[in-house]
Formats: structure tokens, sequence, C-alpha cells
């Protein structure tokens, strides 16, 4: 398991986004969204799980509860490349539940355990389990090591735990995300008493100093939502937490490299340029130039004009952030001169 992974989210961690981060961080394990195991039995595979080369590692998350079907997930997984399957056990949506697949899993380990079993007889990746660390009334430490005992006994070795408890009933699935309070000593308690376990924690990190304090306790850190709305917390990443030595990229690189990926896309491949650049609006978040970043992309996007759209915004945000630097230079200037005036 690797010590930090960016999580799966619906809507965000599509292609785009997980290309786009990999200009940020080569080493973070990436997940794609929760998709459905019937989606995948009967949809298009390349639209549904294809992914480019430069993605991995990357995990490929689905939700089900038949083993018929998610066996045949495990197995196009492996045909498509992917470096891991994980299944989620995690999610409270109401659309979720009533496919029986999701966070209610957690009411039904054995069944969850079945799943486990037929997705690892039927591929060679290993199989994980994201799941919270309890639903309902069920949200105890012994309920949640129940759980994972009994998912275990299949000989499935990694977890990925949510801290937070999700409440099926009264809360929406944004709700879960927040009202329900974090436990990490619960996460901490599971790694403590399954050693042999891998278990990686999720909810509510916001910063790699964050991450590299809980890996003195777990194995592993996943990171959620800070990913998406502050995507260059990762710039440094790979050494720190993984120990390259490499220099990573600047902001300005990140979009350098971004734009024959954004040309292929709008241009050959029919990708609307906002399905790409929505993933990019926070790139400069606190610098100068965010707010003209994010209008040229918005307002622009659009018009389908591809990188071109994408290579204008840079300018302004390079502009400002030159605007931003002399006027902070005239500031310094002024107090220089002020305090010679006074001695």
């Amino acid at each position: 398991m690797l010590p930090l992974s960016i999580a799966p989210m619906m809507d965000r961690t599509d292609r785009h986004y997980r290309f786009f981060m990999r200009q940020i961080t080569r080493r973070t394990l990436l997940y794609t969204e929760m998709i459905n195991a019937q989606a995948i039995y009967h949809g298009d595979l390349d639209r549904l799980i294809g992914f480019t080369p430069d993605e991995k590692p990357l995990v490929l998350q689905v939700g089900g509860d038949d083993p018929t079907l998610l066996a045949n997930c495990a197995r196009r997984a492996a045909e498509f490349g992917y470096s891991e399957i994980n299944l989620n056990v995690g999610c409270p949506s109401d659309r979720v539940q009533s496919g029986n697949f999701g966070a209610c899993l957690m009411a039904q380990p054995q069944r969850v355990a079945d799943c486990v079993a037929t997705m690892m007889a039927a591929s060679p990746l290993p199989v994980s389990v994201k799941h919270r660390i309890g639903i309902d009334d069920l949200d105890s430490y012994e309920d949640m090591a129940n759980f994972v005992t009994v998912v275990a006994s299949t000989g499935c070795r990694r977890f990925s735990v949510h801290a937070r408890k999700a409440w099926l009933q009264g809360l929406s699935p944004k709700d879960n995300r927040n009202i329900p309070p974090l436990r990490y000593v619960d996460v901490h308690r599971l790694k403590q008493d399954f050693p042999q376990l891998q278990i990686e924690i999720n909810g509510g990190f916001k910063t790699l100093e964050q991450a590299k304090t809980q890996l003195q306790a777990v194995d592993a850190v996943m990171i959620g939502r800070a990913a998406y709305d502050t995507p260059f917390l990762f710039e440094k990443a790979d050494q720190e937490i993984f120990g390259e030595v490499a220099k990573p990229q600047t902001r300005y690189q990140v979009v350098e490299s971004m734009l024959p990926y954004i040309d292929y896309h709008t241009h050959h491949r029919g990708a609307r340029l906002h399905s790409i650049t929505r993933h990019m609006l926070h790139l400069f978040h606190a610098q100068p130039g965010s707010r003209i970043w994010k209008q040229t992309l918005t307002q622009q996007a659009h018009k389908g004009s591809g990188a071109a759209v994408v290579a204008d915004a840079l300018a302004k945000v390079r502009d400002a952030a030159e605007l931003a630097r002399y006027h902070q230079q005239m500031a310094i200037d002024s107090s220089v001169a002020l305090i010679q005036t006074l001695i």
C-alpha cells in the first residue's frame, strides 16, 4: 500500500482530473470515481474505465453487492492494467443504498467477504475495501473490528477507513462528510489490533504535515476534498512522502504540461474544454492571479478554442503575479525610504 492517496470522489476523480494531478505528483496513488458493477458489465468499457498509462499507479473503485458482477470488474481491471481494485463500502447516498451497496454493506460483513473472495479469485490484482468506521447504531469499535475480521478472513489485506460513521437516514452525503465527528483513534486502534493488515486513514486531512503525522500510526493516508480544492498541496508529496529527489513542477509548468493533453482531447477525442479545465480552477488558490485564472477559464471554456484559452489564462496570471511583485517591491522601497528619513 502506497503511503499517500487521493480519495475516489464522484464527479471529480475522472481521467482528466487524474492526468492533471499527475503533473503535480507522480507517486501518489489515484482512484477512479466509484463505478457501478452493473455499468461495467453492460457499458462502454473504454468510456467507463479507460485511462492513460501516465495516470498510474491507479485503483479502479467499484460499487456493488453481486459477487459475479464484481468478479467481472476485477477481470476487466486486470485487462485494462489497473494497479488495484477497490470495493466501495463507504458511500451513504440513497441511490447507492437502493442498490444495496456502499456503506449499507457494513451491516453485511459476510456478504462483503463473499464479494471480496470472488474478486480475488477472478484477478491477480490486489483487492482492497474502503469503508466507514460504522453506520447508524453499528458504530462501536467492536462493530468495525468484526467487519474487518470477517472480510480479512478472505485474505484481503488492504483497508481504507473513513474515520467518520455514516448515518444512512437523515443526513445527506454532503452532511455525512462533515457532521459525524472524526474518530481517528478508532482507526489507529484498528492498526494496533490488526498489525498484519495494511490500514489507510481518510477524513479531514488538508496538509502533507497532517499526513506525515498520521503515518506514525497507520500505513497510509488518503486525502479527499482538499486534494480537489487545493490541488497544489501535493507539490512536494513525491519528495516529502516518497523520498524522490527530482524538483517538483511549478504551477506554471503544470499548466504548460497540460496544454498538449488539452489540445489532443478537445480536437481529437471530442472532449469539451470545460470537462478538463473545471478540475484546474483551484490550481492558483491563494496566489496572485487566482481570480483572473478562474474567470478566464469559466467564461471562455464553453467557446471550444481548446488549449489557446488555457494559455491565455496563464499569460494573465503571469501578468497579475508580475504586477503583485511590482507593488510589493514599491511598498518595500517606500518603507526603506521612510526609515531612512527617520534616521
